[in-house]
């Protein structure tokens, strides 16, 4: 028997360990089970080696411990630009009782950025006088020449620290020092700075001059932000960066430090303009291609640059990744409007630019790329871009342009229209054009896939739509004048996104922002609507159910994929202070009656023009989610072992629920605001008095879901439960038969309509062909997507049981016209994967647990199969290793029926 093999050692949620912002970094390793792994397999010991890159002195560490997930730095702490190699091995018995050692896992590098603000010598820098309009700004670009001071020796390293207040790019000697698009990213500016260190060894001459360069534009410091016009200008209106280049032998001293300061020069940039909403205009005619190298080049247009005061904001190094470009895709089609317009199809609604391959026209042609996510009636879809206009433009120098891509903008498309290609010119091809695919460039985690075609494509539209809208903050949409971290979005997909890919870093950023936001000086305790935070007409700061609900949901999401008790204990102040001074209560302490609340957003029964007004109570839904709240704050206290702190919400939160009960549920048992959602969020939060009340909710909800011929009547609020809840009463069937109707209003109508991502609202685009009329009409929008969540629990059947998956729930529930369905989840410690079959009453199943976990096993024969049986109480806890299980299973009759009046002939089902 042998022991598993270890995984690449991982520091705090941090992407890469590089350029870390903690001196004394928990660390992570996984588990890869190998042919001859004992099941069972349990650590019991791990040894910790850290080698210190200066003087390559090397500490052992033994600890006796079965923790594998953020075990505690054992060394002393690491200090500003201070790196170690760390390697761990592992020591544990099989469930015979074996005993085995693991190999030396590979060694991790971590480095640390700049702690102190004594670490900067440098000083922001921008144009000493105005270049360019006062607004929109055109991006600038600075440069120094140096040479490195001798003698380097044979070994050593240098690094780029850098930020800037717009968003940059930075070269030396000619060469990008990253691959990261929208640095430094966005974040709350006047609160938190993001810092990147760059690697630049290979770039520099050793001997002979260099030049550094960074070019900034506007991003979102100085561009317009928010809809109905916008503000302009919101942190500041002058562009800056902050550089310090060091150069240091593998001793780390220091050997020449260049720093930005008033040495530097300034120019303007042949972009004229670069904007987040409307796109980037960059004419050729004006670059100087020797910019950002050492040569001749004239410096006529150089001039001075001037030091701005440090601002007041924190310089942090994130735990997110990078944004980058992560795919290149080819368009599929070129073709001709019937208005003469040329247009590509890319074939995938998509976030990122458009690359010019190659291009060659006369000196002075404009040529101007316009994106939309949709064609109608054959023309480019561009009203639901509202005030954006999402265009790009190259002006030609006469030269032959070759991969050439907008720097400082994205754009949410999948048709491009190109206007003002020359006739004379030859005819263009879709060869000249490919599309980069921006996003924050998380680790995939999860996966779903299953028998039926449509609903892959379904699970495949979420993936796109989160890759998308993950652009260095949770976004709402990529495409119109918005693109903004609309809180409530981010809690009803947060657990499907963290399945799907490692989030918890990137989210874990942006809610330190959210909490700087929430606690400052005069706000109440009241989180903003979008963070970062930015003026929005119309919409006063208030509290808001759901929105703000987030400050608690989703740390506590993040708790419970990670185990990170650090993210609850950090966020927990943001969490109390919303519970005690943010919600606006009435007397019988759940929310004022009458306070506007958006409630079940999007209900598709809402009116176009007013998404609030669906067919549930506004308030239900509001205290609903306080109940639920309240309820998870409370186990967020027990978990920080703030005891009395948890039997105080714990008994407030059962004192709400009795409240929403005599409020809401008349004593026969019928919850007054009777819909999908109601019905569905009272079931998903236990909100009823007991299981008569709980099965009357079953029997009611089945009706609704019915009558509605299952088509989806949820919005916001009920989307992430509505499956949920009907396989938690029982009526899985119900929830698969919601999942497969293709008639609009439901999840595979999109589908059916050649949707590559999920869409804003469930008839976004209406079966005629038309955009829906209401003015707020995404197509890449992943709320909607939340459903995905149910996909991996309960079709292909694996969840948290306990927090960190250090024990997994498996408990697939087939039904439908699904046959088998696959999914894994690559979890603390290691692959999780659930495959599972479906024929002639026989369930297959093979399952991998990883070693150092264990999986409480409940196999479909078990299921309850009705709501007044007790909960299923036949389960088996496995141990880690591979198993192959069977059992008999029927589900219930397919498809269920249809409540129709008797009078009307039944239309002919649509099942995908």
């Amino acid at each position: 028997m042998s022991a598993p093999r270890l995984t690449t050692p991982t520091f705090e949620h941090h992407h890469s360990g590089f350029g870390i912002g903690y001196s004394e970094p928990r660390i992570s390793w996984q588990f890869e089970a190998t042919p001859d792994t004992p099941t069972g397999w349990t650590q019991t010991k791990y040894d910790i080696e850290i080698t210190w890159s200066a003087d390559q002195k090397v500490e052992h560490f033994s600890v006796d411990s079965a923790e594998s997930v953020l075990v505690l730095w054992p060394a002393r702490p690491i200090e500003s630009r201070e790196s170690a190699g760390v390697r761990v091995r592992s020591y544990g018995k099989g469930s015979d009782g074996s005993a085995t050692e693991t190999a030396w896992s590979p060694v991790s590098v971590v480095e640390a950025g700049f702690f102190n603000r004594d670490d900067w010598k440098a000083s922001f820098i921008t144009s000493s006088t105005r270049i360019g309009p006062n607004g929109p700004l055109q991006p600038l670009r600075f440069r120094k020449e140096f040479t490195l001071d001798p003698p380097l020796g044979k070994k050593w390293h240098a690094r780029l620290y850098l930020t800037a207040i717009g968003v940059c790019q930075a070269y030396i000697n000619g060469k990008l020092t990253s691959d990261e698009e929208m640095a430094p990213g966005w974040t709350s500016y006047k609160h938190r700075l993001n810092c990147r260190v760059h690697d630049v060894t290979t770039l520099l001459n050793a001997n002979g001059k260099n030049v550094i360069a960074i070019e900034v534009a506007e991003g979102w410091y100085a561009g317009t932000l928010g809809f109905r016009g916008g503000t302009r200008f919101l942190y500041g209106d002058r562009l800056a960066t902050l550089a310090q280049l060091e150069v240091c032998s593998d001793d780390t001293s220091l050997s020449s430090v260049i720093v930005s300061d008033e040495t530097w020069q300034c120019t303007g940039s042949p972009i004229q303009l670069s904007e987040i909403y409307d796109g980037e205009t960059y004419d050729a005619q004006f670059e100087d291609k020797q910019w950002n190298v050492s040569t001749s080049s004239s410096t006529k247009d150089w001039i001075s640059v001037t030091t701005v005061p440090w601002p007041s904001t924190e310089l942090v190094a994130p735990d997110a990744p990078p944004v980058r470009v992560t795919e290149t895709i080819e368009a599929i089609d070129i073709f001709k409007t019937k208005s003469g317009k040329t247009i590509i199809d890319f074939g995938q609604n998509l976030v990122g630019k458009v690359q010019v391959r190659k291009i060659d026209v006369p000196k002075g042609t404009c040529l101007t790329l316009m994106h939309a996510e949709v064609m109608e009636h054959g023309e480019l879809g561009t009203r639901p871009l509202r005030l954006a206009k999402a265009k790009d433009t190259i002006i030609s120098a006469g030269e032959v342009i070759c991969d050439w891509a907008p720097k400082f903008t994205f754009h949410g498309f999948r048709y491009v229209q190109i206007d003002g290609w020359p006739e004379e010119s030859p005819l263009l091809s879709k060869d000249n054009f490919v599309a980069q695919v921006m996003h924050t460039d998380l680790k995939r985690r999860g996966d779903f896939s299953c028998s039926n075609a449509l609903v892959n494509q379904l699970y495949h539209n979420v993936i796109w739509s989160i890759r998308g809208n993950f652009l260095s903050i949770p976004t709402d949409c990529p495409q119109r004048n918005e693109r903004l971290g609309w809180t409530a979005d981010l809690t009803v997909i947060c657990p499907t996104a963290t399945f799907m890919f490692d989030t918890v870093g990137m989210l874990k950023d942006w809610l330190q922002d959210l909490a700087a936001e929430q606690l400052q000086e005069g706000r109440g305790g009241i989180p903003p609507f979008v963070c970062p935070e930015i003026p929005m007409s119309n919409w006063p700061h208030m509290p808001e159910a759901i929105w703000d609900d987030t400050v608690v949901l989703a740390p506590h999401t993040l708790y419970r994929f990670s185990n990170d008790k650090k993210i609850l204990s950090r966020q927990f102040v943001g969490m109390q202070r919303w519970l005690e001074d943010g919600v606006k209560r009435g007397k019988d302490g759940l929310w004022d009656e009458d306070h506007w609340q958006l409630g079940d957003w999007l209900d598709p029964k809402a009116p176009p023009n007013d998404p609030s007004n669906g067919t549930t109570d506004i308030i239900l839904v509001a205290d609903a989610y306080l109940v639920y709240t309240t309820e998870v704050f409370a186990q967020v206290c027990g978990v920080l072992g703030k005891s009395d702190l948890s039997e105080k919400y714990s008994s407030q939160a059962e004192d709400l629920r009795c409240k929403f009960q005599h409020k809401y549920i008349t004593p026969a048992g019928k919850l007054m605001s009777n819909s999908q959602t109601g019905i569905g969020l009272a079931i998903q939060f236990s909100l009823y008095r007991n299981a008569r009340e709980l099965s009357l909710a079953a029997h009611d909800l089945t009706k609704l879901v019915q009558r509605a011929r299952f088509t989806i009547a949820t919005g916001f609020a009920g989307t992430p439960v509505i499956a949920h809840a009907l396989t938690k009463v029982c009526r899985p069937q119900l929830a698969y038969r919601m999942l497969l109707e293709k008639t609009c209003p439901s999840w595979l109508y999109p589908v059916t309509m050649g949707a590559t991502t999920i869409w804003e609202r469930w008839d976004s685009m209406l079966p005629d062909g038309s955009i829906n009329p209401g003015t707020m009409t995404s197509f890449n929008h992943y709320a909607l997507g939340s459903i995905a969540d149910w996909l991996h629990a309960a079709v292909g059947g694996i969840s948290p049981d306990e927090p960190g998956w250090k024990q997994i729930l498996v408990r697939p529930v087939p039904g439908g016209n699904i046959t088998h369905a696959d999914v894994s989840f690559n979890g603390p410690y290691g692959l999780i994967s659930c495959s599972w079959k479906l024929a002639d009453r026989k369930f297959s199943m093979s399952l991998t647990i990883p070693p150092n976990s264990t999986a409480k096993v409940i196999l479909p024969s078990d299921l309850a199969n009705d709501v007044l049986q007790s909960d299923e109480v036949k389960y088996n806890i496995l141990g880690s290793g591979a198993y192959q299980l069977e059992c008999d299973f029927e589900a219930a009759g397919w498809p269920p029926k249809r409540l129709i009046a008797p009078h009307i002939s039944p239309p002919e089902e649509d099942i995908g």
